[in-house]
């Protein structure tokens, strides 16, 4: 195993160099073609690189090709990568007409300065590099997007530029192909064809606004994690929206996290902040009266909507918003019950997540910063007590070194689209509040304070939830279950009459009543994805049956529509993916 991971992690470095020299040479093959080109910066990423660029005139995807058929020039010469240090007064001088480089040498604190040369091409790089050009194997050039120089959206608007870098051919074209997947499952793409949610701009950037067919879904999700909850000894509670801003002084948000939050406003002299999250309102309905011993623990849960600055750079459908909605719970209980409650909750978040049809994850325990409150002692028990409720339940998990936040440790369940559950002890807000119980000793005690979500945010993971069915989503949650179609009018009484009784039994149901052939409506379903489509002609009518169709084209057997009715109950109520009933 250990000769695994060391050979992958090998490889990995050999690819992002690769990666890394592919930036180059697309920086030199954009300096071709634009000559007055700025050149910022172009870093290696995760199955790809891009650079950053000011640009005589905006780019176009049709700019692409050209730059690639350069870049297979660059590649087809195998020009060497040469690497050099020369003093900032010539460093200036190579990148005198470079405003962005001048910055970055202004900034180094050494002396000497690192270069690399490809032909006539220069960059301020310290590398490393292949030996030459000829070692970069399979790429392509993917998008273009537009980038704040230094993320400051006080800055110039910059164009960059993303490829694509894999070591062969063959894994390049299999890379394609799962971006050609992820683009045709796009939550954004798929929200707008779906009619599930939309973003105005004349409201502002990243506050959605849920279409009726969205909010069904919306509304499914939240009922049953609310009564699963309950189910599980949680309280519901409701908290306000905006809070004084002393609040968030005391629990040192405004102070670690000012920039993420909104600018106060006046409230008859007083200043409040709209809440960023809901947890200083739990600990407030916690602290309304002594707690005995005997109480813990006490779970509080809340669908509770929140918001925070984002830059409008890395806003990105639901998965990157301002508002919010989290799926948020504080648990307050003794340190003695901290290992049974986090148990609890990892048992939670992976009935959650199968029931949903989550089954590829990874599982991270993030240990102590450099930055923490509370002592090592406590840092190192409540750890331990993480490691223990992970044996317990039986989790496999990597350790994430010095990346728990700074009131404690935590655990975090991670997809490959989205943040998934996490659960966090916090040291701090129990100190900065008071917030203790009364215990056997009939002294007080600081309480163990512990942080969780077990889907992360309702947008982010409703955008995970689309991309991973593609918008096919199972039965129990599709916003439309069954389309009833009439084969000619004189069948719509009939129609009518099946989707008043699928309706009375809670299923959501619609007659495509337009004057349209059977094929346009049953293919309008399809394009709709709608599960179940009931097609009822002249024999169905007369024997009270339905014709049944999957979305996906497949015609079950002809049935009554009582049978029909019955193994649909049965299959929302057990929540089952497979459409064939």
């Amino acid at each position: 195993m250990v000769l695994d991971k060391e050979r992958q992690a090998a490889e990995d470095e050999k690819l992002e160099i690769m990666r890394h020299s592919a930036a180059h040479v697309m920086a030199e093959a954009v300096q071709y073609i634009f000559p007055d080109a700025k050149f910022a910066i172009g870093p290696a990423i995760e199955d790809g690189f891009y650079y950053d660029f000011d640009l005589p005139r905006p780019l176009t995807p049709d700019d692409l090709p050209a730059i690639e058929a350069k870049m297979g020039e660059i590649i087809a010469s195998n020009v060497p990568f040469v690497g050099e240090e020369v003093d900032k007064e010539e460093a200036r001088r190579l990148f005198a007409a470079q405003p962005y480089k001048l910055e970055l040498i202004d900034e180094i604190q050494d002396e000497k300065v690192s270069l690399y040369r490809q032909g006539s091409f220069v960059d301020l790089c310290r590398g490393p590099h292949v030996s030459s050009s000829g070692e970069i194997k399979a790429f392509k050039l993917v998008s273009i997007a537009g980038a704040y120089w230094r993320g400051d959206e006080h800055r110039p608007m910059l164009q960059r530029i993303y490829g694509v870098a894999f070591d062969t051919k063959e894994a390049l074209a299999e890379h394609l192909k799962r971006l050609e997947e992820a683009a045709r499952r796009d939550h954004r793409k798929l929200g707008r064809e779906l009619d599930l949610f939309s973003i105005h701009e004349e409201a502002g950037p990243g506050l959605v606004h849920w279409h009726p067919k969205g909010a069904v879904i919306r509304r499914i999700i939240e009922d049953f994690w609310k009564d699963e909850h309950i189910k599980r000894g949680y309280d519901i509670v409701y908290t306000p929206h905006i809070a004084k801003l002393d609040l968030w002084k005391t629990s040192g948000h405004w102070e670690f996290y000012r920039d993420y939050l909104y600018s106060p406003m006046d409230v008859e002299g007083q200043e409040y902040i709209i809440k960023p999250m809901n947890c200083l309102g739990h600990i407030l309905i916690y602290k309304t009266r002594l707690h005995s011993y005997r109480e813990l623990p006490l779970r509080y849960a809340e669908l509770g909507t929140v918001y925070r600055y984002e830059r409008s750079g890395v806003l990105h459908g639901l998965s990157r918003v301002r508002g919010f909605t989290q799926d948020d719970a504080h648990i307050f209980c003794r340190f003695d019950q901290l290992e049974d409650e986090v148990a609890g909750v990892l048992d939670l978040a992976r009935f959650m997540v199968d029931t949903f049809g989550f089954t590829d994850y990874q599982v991270f325990l993030s240990t102590r910063p450099e930055k923490y409150a509370g002592s090592i002692q406590i840092w190192e028990e409540a750890t331990e007590t993480l490691r223990q409720a992970l044996a317990r339940v039986g989790l496999d998990y990597d350790v994430d070194p010095g990346q728990g936040v700074f009131y404690g440790p935590k655990i975090d369940i991670k997809f490959e689209a989205w943040q998934g559950p996490t659960i966090q002890v916090d040291f701090n807000l129990p100190q900065r509040f008071k917030v203790t119980y009364i215990g056997e000793d009939n002294q007080e005690h600081l309480v163990a304070m512990v942080h969780r979500t077990v889907l992360g945010s309702m947008e982010r993971f409703l955008a995970s939830l689309i991309e991973h069915y593609g918008g096919a989503f199972p039965v129990w949650l599709a916003p439309v279950q069954v389309k009833v179609v009439p084969v000619a009018d004189r069948h719509l009484d009939y129609a009518y009459k099946l989707e008043a009784e699928l309706k009375s039994e809670g299923m959501r149901a619609e007659v495509d009543a337009r004057s349209e052939t059977v094929n346009l409506k049953i293919r309008q379903a399809q394009l709709d994805k709608i599960p179940y489509m009931l097609v009822v002609g002249d024999k169905e009518v007369a024997a009270a049956t339905v014709s049944v169709r999957l979305r996906s084209g497949e015609q079950l057997t002809s049935q009554s529509f009582s049978s029909f009715i019955e193994t649909l109950r049965i299959a929302v109520a057990n929540k089952v993916q497979d459409l064939r009933l």
